[in-house]
């Protein structure tokens, strides 16, 4: 079941997302720029994912999430915002939420995140590549989280497919200029030089946040020293050849 609450306080915004996911198949169970009315909705409805905004009247996104984590309910949450402070993000991530979304975001962005949650959620029945589809991103975005890349930047999702793409050929990453990043782009409706930027700046954030020491864990292995930064091909076939070799995906 495809059920969707919306907690969004722009109404031409929360229009179009909920024409979007009507159009793609999704049952909408609400739509409120209220945060008191969506707690209600959340006990009535039972969504199956709820994309919210911070801003909303009468409580905000995050006395949303507290009250519903208080509570003790498991509710998948996609966050809305247009803060791109790191602390306000950690606590968005802390409060439950699957993703964070800077605004504008498109709707088709916000579906295809909330695609990646009921894959991850669907019954062992489905299709096994739907599930492993769903596992492979969770453990991504996981090792992201590790190591300080936001999702809040262009080049996380940029960066994750490239990483998907390489485990599903690993061969691709011989060919990151011609295959890889055009292939990233066309998906994203980006050209594959902006892609090839985004997935360098991507990195290049996570190093200069320090995390050289959770890198080098992840990987069970001394790989990077101080500054010293791969290059996209090395971070993507990395990450690839680590998740292959876990559980040959």
């Amino acid at each position: 079941m495809k059920r969707i609450l919306i907690l969004e306080s722009n109404e031409e915004f929360a229009a179009q997302l909920s024409a979007h996911f009507s159009e793609k198949g999704y049952e909408i169970c609400g739509v409120t720029a209220d945060g008191a009315e969506g707690l209600k909705l959340l006990d009535s409805a039972a969504p199956s994912v709820v994309v919210l905004s911070l801003s909303l009247r009468s409580c905000d996104g995050f006395t949303v999430m507290e009250s519903v984590k208080a509570s003790g309910k498991k509710v998948d949450f996609i966050v809305l915002g247009n803060y791109s402070d790191d602390k306000i993000i950690s606590r968005v991530i802390a409060l439950g939420a699957r993703y964070y979304l800077m605004k504008p975001v498109s709707a088709q962005l916000v579906e295809e995140r909330v695609a990646e949650i009921l894959e991850e959620s669907a019954p062992k029945t489905e299709k096994y590549e739907r599930r492993r589809a769903g596992s492979l991103d969770e453990r991504i975005s996981n090792i992201f989280i590790s190591i300080g890349i936001p999702p809040h930047i262009k080049g996380y999702n940029y960066l994750r497919e490239g990483i998907k793409l390489a485990v599903n050929d690993p061969h691709i990453i011989n060919n990151v200029t011609k295959g890889l990043y055009p292939i990233i782009g066309e998906k994203f409706g980006t050209t594959a030089s902006k892609v090839e930027r985004a997935i360098r700046h991507a990195i290049e954030v996570a190093w200069n946040r320090g995390r050289v020491d959770a890198v080098n864990a992840i990987f069970g292995a001394r790989v990077y020293i101080g500054t010293e930064k791969p290059t996209n091909s090395e971070f993507i076939a990395l990450v690839a050849d680590k998740l292959i070799l876990e559980s040959m995906v």
